[in-house]
């Protein structure tokens, strides 16, 4: 602790105002007012981030011994010790730090001494100072920590402030481990602690708001280490874990610049939120980057250059923390284990079922072990891991690995060997990077390593979604998935190599970051691999292929008209065959999947097995004899006509019905839904009243969403009215199809899921609900409900971005494109319906996608005729209205723009 710091606090200083002033709690407050003031100046000026830290809880030491003496203690204050636990008692402290306080008694006839605790413990209330206390004898204290992991390890940080020291004595006596929690249990205790912690969390240091202190990887993780530490071996600083056999020079230096690092994010947080804050929010993120002296640059902005030092900081401590878990587990745990090792071969051997390098030079003498230990890992499942002692082996030979290493065929054997083993490809590459091998063999790899693309669509580091999506990869494998992914998993168990499936996962985004195309970067780096690693020229070019196109089918699904034959032969002809097709429809799976949880629901699902069923018939067809539209059409008007029949419709009223609907409509609706369509307004007759129906089925074809049906008098604020409603109901539409008869009434059918992603199911009530709010609102469409006004989400507030419109004619179709790509909010697609009623405009079909923070929808549209636009001053001015009435503070102009009127 500080002997002495004038400008901080001066006690001959404080004492005189004290006695002059008569109001002592304006006193202490103004002197707390003013060492913040100074602390957040130093920090600001960039003093060493340990001396600020450390200096508080001087500071605070010095108030206390004022607050203290300052009551009215009546006879007896000598068996009374006023004690600092926690992260007080280690003397740190942060602008907004709890102050913990532990009141110490040597015996429970204190009786005398309630008013002036109380006095006291008030008094720090009223200055401003944030205290947790605990008031107990040294008995109670033993009594309590007993029974209390929590107790036991906050008093393990206890530290005289004021009163005898003997009681402290006394107290960690009692507390001590050969009386409670012997260094074996407190060790299990506390890694049980940290794993339900890391749960919490989503066992990952990469999210998208990490917490500094209890995240994975944090400064939880590192006081663990230490509490751990004090408890088997009497170390008391982070300095004294370097030492033999525990922490090399390097690895002290590494957690001791990681530590520093995340003081200074965490004061920092304190010192914008004005409290207590450990969450590094969104709010925080860009703030601090600029503070701690990021900028943007062509490639990224200042935010993610941030985020991704302080990713790669935590995983650092993750590693090592991994390192001294496993250590403590051997020396605690396993200590007296008289168990002998079980050779592997002449480098390894397992011992208590974690494999260990047989001497200290395996990997200066034979460099392609660092290789060959993960590969014998992935080809022994029962190996529980990797022993401390070799873990540090491995790290202090990483330098090894250089051009002339990744040349060497060995080694490139090895690495494509793990790749070919039938379990634990994704285990061991995690490994491999976890403990910084991959990304010095691959080191396009570690470019990535913790690079965070700074929206809520991706919510993992680039180099963690990379093992994510290969970790999918591997699930899509197991029996227990094969009900959710049926398709997918029957898929990747016919691939002939699905080695090449892991390998393309790898590269995948290898390229992001680097400013252009990613998936062009990356599909060049992935060819560069193939040479070097001597694959036949054939699976090159599929795994090139694959990270060029890996973003292709998911597109395909979610924003063309999957519907439409001419949509699947195009597709189809970018595939080429059946096997590039099952490759691709896996990956896309896999890649969803990894991307972020909550994008994958039954309507993507459904979406993609549609393309890739449809695809699989027209491969087999043959590219050249494509599936024509008449040809679709006769086949579903015949299945239709066949089942309607079945259901006692007579035919003649069947015909007259659909000689008023256009092919248009038969192309994009399944036989099922025709069948359902037409019965619908067939029993619905002449009446004038709209028609609404909601129907949750589990036949495959339909299955993904729940539909909504809408007939009524064409109108060209429906499409306004009913998506305003549906989101009054909170429900999300998926997908819009909206048809004209020839009677110009409307048909129009939605896709539609609740606000968790999921179809409504069999819910009577939630059914009529909605067929009730549907119907009332279109049968007066005038009065339509405005624009719901909810409040924008914290995170979304963030990502304020200037929509950009494109608007196109497409040639082959008699309609016109708008794509919306904008700043997601509530209540967004009815305010762009809201456009098209004021610009007199029809929908024809719609597209709706949300990834993260932004929309990205696709509308086709007609004027008031029925027919494409044609002005380009009337797409101009629609596009200006998006624009304006879609932007949520962003500033700037059209940023895509097809004039291909």
């Amino acid at each position: 602790m500080l002997p002495t710091d004038p400008e901080l606090f001066d006690a001959a200083a404080f004492e005189q105002q004290l006695a002059a002033d008569s109001n002592s709690l304006a006193t202490f407050r103004s002197a707390i007012e003013h060492a913040r003031m100074v602390l957040d100046q130093r920090f600001l000026d960039q003093h060493d981030i340990h001396d600020v830290v450390h200096a508080r809880a001087w500071f605070i030491d010095q108030l206390l011994e004022q607050a203290w003496h300052a009551q009215n203690w009546l006879p007896g204050t000598c068996n009374i010790a006023l004690v600092a636990v926690g992260g007080y008692g280690r003397g740190e402290l942060h602008p907004y730090s709890d102050i913990d306080l532990l009141i110490l008694l040597e015996h429970e006839q204190h009786e005398h001494l309630h008013a002036g605790i109380s006095a006291f413990l008030t008094f720090l209330w009223d200055i401003g100072l944030e205290v947790g206390h605990s008031v107990r004898t040294v008995q109670q204290c033993a009594d309590e920590a007993s029974g209390d992991l929590s107790v036991i390890t906050n008093l393990l940080e206890s530290r005289l402030v004021l009163g005898p020291n003997e009681l402290l004595v006394a107290m960690r006596e009692l507390i001590g481990p050969q009386h409670m929690w012997p260094s074996e249990q407190f060790f299990l205790g506390k890694r049980a602690e940290q794993r339900e912690r890391h749960t919490k969390y989503n066992d990952t240091e990469y999210n998208l708001e990490p917490n500094v202190k209890s995240s994975p990887g944090g400064l939880r993780d590192l006081q663990t280490i230490m509490w751990v530490a004090r408890r088997r071996f009497g170390m008391r600083t982070l300095s004294s874990l370097e030492a033999p056999g525990f922490l090399t020079a390097g690895e002290y230096r590494l957690l001791s610049q990681a530590r520093a690092f995340l003081w200074q994010v965490r004061y920092a947080l304190h010192m914008l939120a004005g409290r207590n804050e450990d969450r590094l929010l969104l709010d925080y993120q860009h703030k601090i980057a600029h503070m701690f002296g990021y900028s943007d640059d062509d490639n990224r902005p200042a935010i993610e250059h941030f985020m991704q030092k302080y990713y790669r900081i935590i995983m650092g401590i993750s590693q090592l923390s991994d390192l001294i878990s496993q250590y403590f587990e051997e020396t605690i745990l396993r200590a007296d284990s008289t168990e002998l090792p079980t050779p592997l071969n002449e480098r390894f051997r397992i011992r208590g079922g974690y494999i260990e390098a047989c001497n200290p030079y395996v990997f200066s003498d034979t460099p392609s072990a660092i290789l060959e230990i993960f590969v014998l890992l992935a080809q022994h499942p029962e190996i529980k891991g990797v022993r401390s002692q070799t873990i540090r082996m491995l790290r202090d030979h990483r330098h090894l690995i250089d051009d002339a290493f990744r040349h060497d065929e060995r080694n490139i054997n090895l690495f494509l060997e793990l790749f070919r083993c039938t379990e634990g490809v994704h285990m061991n590459l995690r490994r491999m990077s976890r403990y910084g091998i991959l990304g010095r063999y691959l080191p396009e790899f570690g470019r990535i390593v913790g690079q965070m693309q700074h929206d809520l669509f991706h919510i993992y580091t680039v180099d963690a979604h990379t093992l994510n999506l290969i970790k999918h990869l591997r699930k899509l494998r197991h029996p227990d998935f094969a009900e959710k992914y049926s398709l997918a998993s029957a898929v990747i168990g016919r691939l002939p190599k699905p080695e090449l499936i892991y390998l393309a996962g790898l590269f995948h985004d290898i390229g992001k970051g680097r400013g252009g195309n990613h998936s062009l970067l990356g599909a060049d780096i992935a060819e560069e691999f193939g040479k070097l690693h001597q694959l036949p020229k054939a699976d090159t070019r599929l795994i090139t292929w694959l990270v060029r196109n890996h973003l292709v089918m998911s597109v395909t699904a979610q924003r063309k008209d999957i519907s439409d034959p001419e949509e699947i032969h195009n597709f189809a002809l970018l595939v080429g065959d059946q096997v590039r097709l099952d490759y691709l429809y896996v990956l896309t799976v896999a890649d969803i999947n990894a991307t972020n949880p909550t994008l994958w629901n039954s309507w993507r699902a459904q979406l993609l097995r549609q393309l890739y069923s449809e695809t699989r018939r027209a491969l087999r067809r043959g590219l050249e004899n494509p599936l024509e539209r008449e040809e679709q059409i006769s086949t579903r008007q015949a299945t239709a006509l066949s089942l309607l029949t079945e259901d006692g419709v007579a035919p003649q009223a069947v015909e007259q019905l659909w000689s008023q609907l256009g092919d248009d409509y038969f192309v994009r609706h399944s036989a099922g839904d025709i069948v359902w369509h037409t019965e619908a307004i067939l029993q619905h007759g002449d009446s004038l009243e709209p028609l609404v129906l909601v129907r949750e089925t589990t036949q495959r074809e339909y299955d993904g969403g729940t539909q909504i049906f809408v007939y009524g008098v064409q109108r060209h604020d429906f499409f306004a009215v009913t998506v305003t409603t549906l989101d009054q109901l909170n429900l999300s539409t998926l997908d819009a199809r909206i048809m004209t008869s020839k009677g110009h009434f409307s048909i129009e059918t939605y896709i539609v899921l609740d606000a968790e992603g999921d179809r409504i199911g069999d819910d009577p009530e939630r059914i009529q609900e909605i067929r009730t709010g549907l119907t009332t609102a279109l049968r007066n469409p005038e009065n339509f409900p405005a624009i719901i006004q909810r409040r924008v989400p914290r995170q979304l507030k963030h990502f304020s971005f200037t929509p950009q419109i494109t608007i196109h004619n497409d040639a082959q179709r008699p309609y016109t494109i708008v794509e919306v790509i904008a700043p997601d909010r509530p209540g967004l697609l009815a305010r762009i319906a809201g456009i098209f009623v004021e610009f007199n405009l029809s929908l024809v079909k719609a597209k709706i996608i949300t990834l993260g923070e932004r929309i990205e929808d696709v509308f086709f549209i007609t004027d008031a005729d029925g027919l494409p636009l044609s002005d380009p001053d009337l797409c101009h001015a629609l596009q200006e209205s998006m624009i304006a009435q879609l932007s949520t503070g962003a500033s700037g102009t059209v940023t895509h723009l097809s004039n291909a009127y």
